[in-house]
């Protein structure tokens, strides 16, 4: 059962508002049906404005599929929606039908500027979930609750941990794509001002502070709420935090990456034996390996974005919509034959996880835009372990959670860690680790196991490829390996030439907006812009 969509379902509270692209109204008190004021008066209601926190990951918007946006323009759509686009589109993993009507070929073809609509779509979408967060946590400090019975305090109490830990999932992507974002917490004044902008090493000096504090206090796997952030979440998100700290700081701190990665394995998790089941749509029965998910359900938090675009979105060609769940797809997300590479066949004979459509389709992608070049991919379905399809059927919503966070990446930056020098861990464990991943990936046999001489880093960065396609992860990897960006390695249609090419270096981070530039005299551009 997922408790976080059946808490927010039915509480239509109408979050902040962005007036225009002004980040200095960022932190103004949100705009509510009663006063915000009035929405904190009452204990009960605390819980629900936390569940909105957890949505706004999730959803666009106050009604049924986004329906009363939270924000306008590209922004009106789902975080997750955008959160695919600019971590997948522009990599090997992906290629889009609509980029022109939807405005995503200079995503895709790596060529954006400062007026980009999806990255600024992006930006606003992270700031709006900080600005909530902020709110809440604004609103839940000791004096605020005192007011309170002692259970209801040490409730919201246990709350507030949950509001900083998806404050600081947010946090993360910010340092990811922009890395000096404007800098606000609910210590910041209400109202109008301009917010300082944040360097990157501090943003994540803050984060890394952040996610120790909330890992010390968030309930052990086993007692945590369903839905809701545990340990291994806030561990999980820290080690992807230390792997690529010496992209986001200059320095490396893989020890520290094996240090939290330790503390994940040790909350007892398992990987689910069947890859596929992973990202069907009970897929939140997956607890043993999923650490933390997007809950999404095709009744209570529903949405055009985050998994029904995974599911409909890579409907293309001769592919059944049905068999995946729905009624009808797409035809917008294919791959390519650089990302089919990666596998030792496509029909899923040897390595379960290559789910590629090739009936109809071209490997080779001669035209972006016809939806018959590429490989289709099924990774994500509307369909139950039993085969029937989700609860929503009728309209397309699908119940499919996204995995944000699961064992087997964790497995893999243990690994890499380990190659990239970083001690507390071996090798031996590592490449156990690795093994375990591709046991499963071949059926359970070991034919797919690998030994000493080919555990090195272009393999994990292959594996991680095979195992992690199309949860975002990709660009993030491929920018710590130093190949999104120059000419180490091309794919087709990298910088919008049918071959590729090389692209310049300030790609690695998107740029602030322009319009937020305008409106806020603190914020500089980040380098090349």
């Amino acid at each position: 059962m997922k408790k976080i969509n059946q808490i927010y379902s039915g509480f239509a509270l109408m979050m902040l508002l962005l007036l225009g692209s002004c980040v200095k109204d960022l932190d103004q008190q949100p705009y509510v049906q009663e006063t915000s004021a009035s929405v904190y008066a009452k204990a009960e209601n605390y819980k629900k404005v936390m569940a909105k926190v957890y949505a706004s990951l999730a959803i666009g918007g106050q009604e049924k599929g986004d329906g009363n946006a939270d924000l306008s323009g590209r922004a009106a759509n789902a975080y997750l929606r955008i959160y695919f686009n600019v971590q997948e589109l522009p990599t090997d993993e992906a290629v889009y039908t609509w980029g022109g009507g939807d405005a995503l070929n200079p995503v895709q073809f790596i060529n954006w500027n400062t007026t980009d609509e999806w990255s600024s779509a992006m930006y606003y979408r992270i700031l709006y979930t900080v600005g909530l967060c902020n709110e809440f946590l604004r609103n839940a400090k000791d004096d605020k609750i005192s007011k309170f019975t002692d259970a209801e305090v040490a409730d919201i109490q246990a709350q507030r941990n949950d509001v900083r830990f998806i404050r600081a999932v947010a946090w993360s992507h910010a340092l990811d794509l922009f890395g000096i974002p404007p800098f606000i917490t609910e210590d910041d004044p209400v109202g109008a001002f301009f917010p300082p902008q944040i360097k990157r090493a501090d943003l994540f000096s803050y984060v890394e502070k952040e996610l120790k504090e909330i890992a010390a206090a968030l309930p052990d796997r086993a007692q945590a709420e369903d839905g809701r952030a545990n340990k291994g979440a806030a561990y999980a998100l820290l080690a992807k935090l230390y792997l690529n700290a010496e992209v986001y700081t200059g320095t490396g701190k893989y020890t520290e990456c094996i240090a939290a990665a330790n503390e994940v394995i040790g909350q007892g998790y398992t990987l689910e034996p069947t890859y596929s089941k992973l990202f069907n749509a009970d897929n939140d029965k997956r607890t043993n390996e999923i650490i933390f998910a997007i809950q999404q359900d095709g009744q209570n938090t529903t949405t055009w974005g985050g998994t029904t675009y995974l599911v409909c979105g890579p409907i293309v060609g001769s592919m059944a919509a049905t068999d995946l769940g729905v009624q009808s797809g797409w035809s917008s997300i294919r791959t390519t034959p650089q990302f089919v590479s990666l596998f030792p066949d496509v029909t899923g004979a040897t390595d379960t996880r290559a789910r590629f459509h090739t009936d109809g389709q071209s490997l080779q992608i001669n035209d972006p835009t016809l939806q018959t070049d590429g490989y289709g991919l099924t990774k994500y379905t509307n369909k139950t372990d039993a085969g029937g399809n989700g609860s929503n059927y009728a309209e397309g919503l699908v119940d499919t959670d996204f995995p944000m966070l699961r064992l087997a990446d964790v497995y893999l930056m243990y690994a890499e860690a380990v190659l990239r020098g970083g001690t507390g861990g071996n090798t031996g464990t590592a490449l156990n680790y690795v093994n375990l991943i591709r046991t499963r990936a071949y059926n359970g046999s070991n034919a797919g196991n690998i030994n000493q001489s080919d555990f090195n880093l272009n393999f994990i960065l292959a594996e991680r490829g095979r195992e992690l396609f199309w949860e975002c992860t990709r660009r993030t990897d491929l920018i710590r390996y130093g190949r999104f960006t120059g000419n180490t390695y091309l794919w087709q249609w990298k910088g919008g030439v049918k071959d590729g090419t090389s692209v310049a270096q300030r790609y690695n981070v998107y740029p602030i907006p322009a319009a937020d530039r305008a409106a806020n005299p603190n914020l500089d551009q980040n380098q090349d812009y």
